[in-house]
C-alpha cells in the first residue's frame, strides 16, 4: 500500500426532506449566492424547498450554469459576486452546477481571469465558502474538491481543484424526475470513477480493492431497479450514495490511479458536446483492451469478483471481462462506439493532435502517449 494522507471535511446530510436543514447549516450573517442550472429544480420542487429554507436570509440567485460548465458563463457569476459582495455560495443542481460554483468561489477572491485560474493552479488564493444541494448523482463533486471546466471559445476542457464543500444535502426524491438518459450517464460515470481508481495493479491494498468492488457491484445490482422505476426511493438512494462514495477519496486511499479514460473522454466532450458519462463508456473498454498486458492481472480479478468470470485462459478471461463491461453499459441504453454517435475520423485526429502537441502522458504509469490514445480511439470506432 502506498503512503497517503486522507481528509474529507464535507458534512453529508442525506435523506428525504433534508433540504429543509439548509436553514440550520447556512450562515445567517453572510450574503449568499445560490447557483442553478437550467431550471429543472423548479420542475421537481427543489427550488421551492430551497427558497422556503432561505426565508430570512440575504441571498441572490444566479441561473444558467450548463452541463460541462463554461467559463464564459462562470465569469458572469464571478462578476456578480464581486459587485454584490457575496460571501457564501450554495450550488443547487447536478455536478456541473457544483463544479462551476467551485470555480466561481475561487475566482471571486482573485484579480485574474477565471480561465487563468483553471490553467495555472499557482494563482489559486483561497475561496469563498460554499455548499451544495445535489439533484443528479454522478460526479461525486458533492464530497470532493475537484471540478471540470470547459472553454467554449477554445474547445478545451480541464480539471480544476478547489476545496471541499462545507456540507452537501442529498435527497433521493430530487432524482425521481431526472431524464432517463441522465440517470444512465450518472450510473456509468459512477462505475467508471471507481474503475479509474481500481483498475491498475493487484495486491496493493486488498481492503480498498474490496471496497471498490463492493461499490461497483452495488451500481451493477441497482442499475436495473433504477432503470425500471425512478420513484423507487431505496434504489435511488443507493444509486445516489454510490455516486458519492465512488469519488470522495475512500477508494483512492493508498492505491495508484489511472484516469486515462476520463482525460480522453473530456476531449470528446469538448469537441462534440457529448455527455460526459456517455464518452466514458465508449473509451473504457478500449483502455482495458489496449492496456491488457499492463492491467491484465487486475482485469482478471475484476472479472472474477464482479462478473463471475472464472474459466478459460488469461486472455480469454480478459476478453470476457471487457465484453461483460461493455454489455453492462449497453444495458443502460448507452452507445459504446463512436460511430453510433456519428463521431468520425476528424474528431479522433484532433484529439490525437492535442495530446501530441501537449506531450500528455496518461495512466497510472504515465505510458499512454498520443499513439496509444489513437489506438484506443480507433478500436472504439
Amino acid at each position: 500500500m502506498n503512503n497517503f494522507v486522507f481528509q474529507n471535511p464535507t458534512k453529508l446530510i442525506f435523506g428525504r426532506g433534508e433540504i429543509a436543514k439548509l436553514s440550520q447549516e447556512l450562515p445567517k450573517d453572510k450574503k449568499i449566492m445560490v447557483t442553478f442550472g437550467g431550471g429543472s429544480v423548479k420542475r421537481n420542487g427543489v427550488y421551492d424547498q430551497v427558497v422556503a429554507a432561505l426565508e430570512g436570509f440575504d441571498f441572490v440567485e444566479f441561473w444558467g450554469i450548463e452541463p460541462n460548465p463554461k467559463v464564459e458563463t462562470l465569469r458572469k457569476a464571478v462578476e456578480q459576486c464581486k459587485r454584490e459582495g457575496v460571501e457564501f455560495l450554495l450550488a443547487v443542481g447536478g455536478g456541473s452546477t457544483l463544479d462551476g460554483t467551485k470555480l466561481i468561489a475561487a475566482a471571486a477572491v482573485v484579480d485574474c481571469d477565471a480561465w487563468e485560474l483553471v490553467r495555472n493552479p499557482k494563482l489559486y488564493a483561497g475561496t469563498l465558502p460554499f455548499a451544495s444541494v445535489m439533484t443528479l448523482p454522478a460526479t461525486g463533486s458533492e464530497m470532493n474538491r475537484g471540478a471540470v471546466i470547459s472553454n467554449l471559445s477554445t474547445g478545451e476542457k480541464y480539471s480544476f481543484y478547489n476545496t471541499f464543500p462545507l456540507f452537501s444535502i442529498l435527497d433521493p426524491e430530487a432524482t425521481f424526475t431526472l431524464p432517463p438518459f441522465q440517470v444512465a450517464c450518472g450510473l456509468a460515470d459512477t462505475f467508471v470513477h471507481i474503475m479509474e481508481q481500481y483498475l491498475t495493479v493487484t495486491e496493493c491494498s486488498p481492503l480498498i480493492d474490496r471496497w471498490a468492488e463492493g461499490v461497483v457491484q452495488t451500481v451493477v445490482e441497482v442499475a436495473p431497479k433504477v432503470r425500471a422505476n425512478q420513484h423507487d426511493y431505496d434504489a435511488m438512494a443507493t444509486y445516489m450514495l454510490s455516486a458519492t462514495m465512488g469519488l470522495n477519496g475512500f477508494v483512492a486511499m493508498g492505491v495508484p490511479q489511472d484516469w486515462a479514460t476520463h482525460m480522453i473522454g473530456h476531449e470528446i466532450t469538448a469537441l462534440t458536446g457529448t455527455t460526459h458519462g456517455q464518452t466514458l463508456v465508449i473509451v473504457l473498454p478500449g483502455v482495458m483492451n489496449v492496456m491488457r498486458e499492463q492491467k491484465g492481472d487486475k482485469i482478471v480479478q475484476f472479472g472474477e469478483r464482479v462478473w463471475g468470470v472464472r474459466e478459460g485462459s488469461k486472455d480469454e478471461r480478459i476478453d470476457r471481462t471487457i465484453e461483460a463491461t461493455e454489455q453492462f453499459f449497453r444495458s443502460l441504453g448507452l452507445a459504446t462506439r463512436l460511430s453510433e454517435l456519428s463521431i468520425g475520423e476528424d474528431v479522433v485526429t484532433e484529439i490525437v493532435r492535442r495530446f501530441r502537441e501537449r506531450g500528455t502522458l496518461l495512466g497510472e504509469n504515465k505510458n499512454i502517449d498520443y499513439r496509444l490514445v489513437e489506438t484506443i480511439l480507433r478500436q472504439r470506432m
